[in-house]
């Protein structure tokens, strides 16, 4: 299958299932600039062979199928056709999909796991994830990254009717795992998506959440925490397609980085297309660089191609703590590394705390305290 014949945008302008049809980037490349090619073991060249450890084991509550499949079935592609070379690598180079379904108007009791966990770095793994949520369904999905890896993979999730899905995506890689994932949500009418992505590990890890939506009323909310060490390099590239008319998107990613050489790269695209009238749409980066040596880079983009919105704007920041807190919290007799501390605490606190699975909250919280701790 070729060239997808609706051009993406001026943003994104290719997407294809077949490899041929992207270049070996090079680094010049507008969506490469940023992303240090030589760490990626090969993944983008094709020269990372396919011989990996990585173990998938789904958990699912009753009534929640999963099933292991191969790439001629149906759902596969569905709903997401690769945006660029990695990600076309990862779609055929993999061995089985893994597809999750959630019947119709159906209500699990508990949340679906996914856990991924490497064995080690020296061959590359490919994946492929599907989770169904069928119309007025609701399901809460937990994915887990561990171990040591070089992995590529894309993840659709396929969100119908009035349905609701919430996603918790755990990167909590070995240091010398190198992570290009791409996530995709389709929203069909007045489907609600709510996602939470939380990089902590891994040498290199780029991950490209994106939602596009096929009927009116859908409704996307994209968070995010990252904690960037000495030498890492985390990069959140996000992509929101309005097509639909009168749908929400709102965005809230916060990092913060700390060490020589740390790296953090975000960059919010956002298209609203000539249909998508009454769209109501917003996107927030915040970084707060810990020490001398660290870098951010955020780029939030937004295309609007109607003049009829509901709302539409974005913001980013990226900047050192703010002496007035912490010398309002010492003025107060507390020492400085505990309200250096305390500050940092709030900043990403705030957006840990809408995590709902008190579990997965308190290893997040606990996760970023040791982070503060080093």
């Amino acid at each position: 299958m070729g060239l997808n014949e609706k051009p993406l945008s001026t943003l994104h302008e290719k997407a294809s299932y077949d490899l041929a049809d992207f270049d070996v980037p090079t680094g010049r490349e507008e969506a490469w600039r940023f992303t240090p090619l030589s760490r990626l073991k090969g993944l983008h060249s094709g020269k990372a062979e396919a011989t990996g450890q990585l173990v998938v084991q789904a958990f699912t509550p009753s009534g929640v199928s999963a099933e292991w499949v191969g790439r001629e079935d149906p759902r596969i592609g569905r709903a997401y056709v690769p945006a660029d070379r990695v990600s076309a690598q990862a779609y055929n180079a993999f061995e089985k999909a893994l597809v999750i379904t959630v019947p119709k108007e159906a209500t699990p009791d508990g949340h679906i796991t996914v856990e991924l966990r490497g064995g080690g770095a020296d061959g590359a793994s490919y994946g492929h994830i599907v989770v169904v949520v069928e119309p007025l369904a609701e399901a809460v999905v937990v994915i887990e990254h561990q171990g040591s890896a070089v992995y590529a993979d894309n993840i659709e999730f396929v969100v119908g009717d009035g349905a609701s899905l919430k996603v918790v995506s755990l990167q909590d890689w070995e240091d010398d795992a190198v992570h290009v994932s791409h996530h995709h949500a389709q929203l069909a009418k007045d489907a609600t998506f709510r996602s939470f992505v939380v990089t902590l590990g891994g040498d290199l890890v780029r991950l490209s959440p994106s939602v596009s939506y096929t009927g009116p009323g859908g409704d996307a909310d994209l968070a995010g925490v990252y904690f960037v060490d000495a030498g890492q390099h985390l990069e959140h590239r996000l992509l929101v397609d309005h097509s639909q008319p009168h749908c929400k998107s709102n965005v809230d990613y916060r990092g913060a980085l700390q060490g020589e050489d740390a790296h953090a790269v975000w960059i919010g695209d956002v298209i609203i297309r000539v249909e998508a009238e009454g769209t109501d749409t917003y996107e927030l980066n915040r970084n707060l660089i810990l020490t001398d040596g660290a870098r951010a880079d955020s780029v939030p983009n937004l295309e609007i191609l109607t003049g009829e919105v509901a709302g539409a704007g974005h913001a980013s920041t990226s900047g050192r703590l703010d002496d007035e807190h912490i010398f309002y919290l010492q003025a107060r007799g507390i020492p400085f590394d505990e309200a250096r501390r305390l500050v940092i605490r709030g900043f990403l606190g705030q957006l840990i705390e809408r995590i709902e699975i008190e579990e997965i909250r308190e290893r997040v919280m606990s996760a970023v305290e040791a982070e503060l701790a080093r």
